[in-house]
């Protein structure tokens, strides 16, 4: 009976702990999988959604870190001071006498502290993008490390003024930080800045991950490599160690047989393949969504272009004659509030400020005109807008292509009917340049 129910009891905890170890397994293959399946964008190629980019931490008014004076864009520090004590202690031996002992206990504790961090900018070949890091998780590099006694001018000169209790009079001194111009992998939601026509990555709830490191994108990846490995090891053992106890129990006249190895590798295999298929599966409906978020923006600020170019036409139609050129650049205004989506048949989209600067150049008292000054400004932002968001959606929509065109990708997306996306061919649209100036 107690046989029995040890070999139940082996089973029950050696299938719980393997299924902790495959929930280990799926959240490193989801993270690393997302880490893997997102494209990394330019920082001219951001809007609206989860991005990935790669550049250098850049500021206007850097920040100097605590202990290492670094110029940086965040910093952690901390003063952690040495204690040792004796302390004596009764207890009852094995006769049943009391007696008493001393011992010494030793250790740190953490005497000062603190963080800052600041709005900066990611610079890369093509531009920069702003980032706000509050919230992110952040993998900095460490700046300071020195241990000092009481003699050194840094014990009291950047920790506190008064010891613990029981301190043998040394002190660590440790800092990590983001120094200015370091190299960064930036992994978070975009968002539109609300001062400028331009994209920003800050924290976002809902967003599955906003990771700001020193670490490359490989790095960060095998890192999460080495967890799934490292868990999918751990629960195979778990799950031959309890089908192998339980077998022992129940069986205890018959030697170890084969048949629990056998049996649990393949159980475990079977639900860890199941797992794989569904995480697959998700990360490329989860990309398909992103797609769909990333057209969507697109859309939104082509919506509201065709709502201001009525107004464009009939503000020129006072100013025009009846010269050919200017009734083709007032059809061609007309055409593009019909332009179709890509994949779909008819004309493309196409940026319309360089119509208007001919028309100003043909027409010069328009300039004066506040009507028409509105409605060119707001086309303009809107076709800027449009300008991220296109090179945001081409981005995510090369990649999605991509994903379902190599193994083993290209069967899981079959059973998610999944199909190549169009790219935005728009042409015309102008991206105005952020001016900043960052410190050297």
């Amino acid at each position: 009976m107690t046989s029995g129910i040890g070999a139940i009891l082996s089973v029950v905890l050696g299938s719980l702990a393997a299924l902790g170890c495959l929930i280990g397994v799926f959240w490193a293959l989801r993270h690393k999988r997302l880490i893997d399946d997102l494209p990394t964008s330019k920082t001219q190629g951001v809007f609206i959604g989860l991005a990935e980019l790669k550049g250098t931490a850049e500021s206007e008014t850097p920040l100097t870190s605590y202990l290492a004076g670094a110029p940086c864009v965040q910093y952690a520090w901390q003063v952690d001071e040495h204690w040792s004590r004796t302390v004596t202690e009764t207890y009852t031996d094995s006769k049943g006498h009391t007696q008493t002992r001393t011992r010494t206990e030793s250790g740190w504790t953490k005497v000062a502290g603190g963080s800052q961090s600041i709005p900066f900018y990611m610079k890369d070949d093509t531009g920069i993008i702003r980032i706000v890091p509050e919230g992110a998780k952040i993998h900095s590099i460490k700046t300071y490390d020195e241990t000092a006694s009481r003699s050194s001018s840094l014990y009291f000169g950047k920790g506190p003024e008064h010891e613990i209790a029981n301190s043998t009079h040394k002190r660590r001194f440790h800092e990590t930080a983001l120094p200015l111009h370091t190299m960064l992998y930036v992994m978070g939601q975009a968002r539109e800045r609300q001062d400028v026509v331009a994209a920003e990555i800050a924290y976002d709830k809902n967003a599955p991950m906003f990771l700001i490191s020193t670490q490359t994108e490989k790095q960060v990846s095998a890192g999460y490599g080495r967890w799934f490995w490292l868990f999918l090891v751990l629960g195979l053992i778990c799950a031959i160690g309890g089908a192998v106890a339980s077998d022992m129990l129940g069986n205890t006249d018959k030697g170890l047989g084969w048949q629990p190895f056998v049996l649990a590798s393949l159980g475990f295999l079977a639900v860890l393949a199941m797992g794989w298929v569904w995480t697959v599966y998700n990360s490329l409906i989860n990309l398909h969504h992103r797609l769909e978020q990333g057209w969507s923006q697109v859309d939104v600020q082509l919506k509201r272009r065709h709502d201001l170019i009525p107004n464009l036409v009939e503000t020129v139609e006072g100013y025009r004659d009846y010269e050919s050129e200017t009734q083709t650049l007032l059809t061609e205004l007309r055409g593009q509030g019909e332009a179709t989506p890509p994949g779909v048949s008819g004309p493309d989209f196409k940026g319309i400020a360089p119509m208007l600067r001919v028309i100003i150049e043909r027409y010069p008292d328009l300039k004066a005109s506040e009507s028409f000054l509105r409605l060119q400004q707001a086309l303009v932002d809107a076709e800027q807008r449009i300008a991220l968001a296109r090179d945001y959606f081409n981005d995510i929509a090369t990649f999605y292509n991509t994903r379902l065109g190599i193994v083993p990708d290209r069967f899981v997306a079959g059973l998610a009917r999944l199909h190549p996306a169009t790219l935005m061919s728009a042409a015309d649209f102008e991206r105005a340049p952020i001016q900043v100036k960052l410190a050297s």
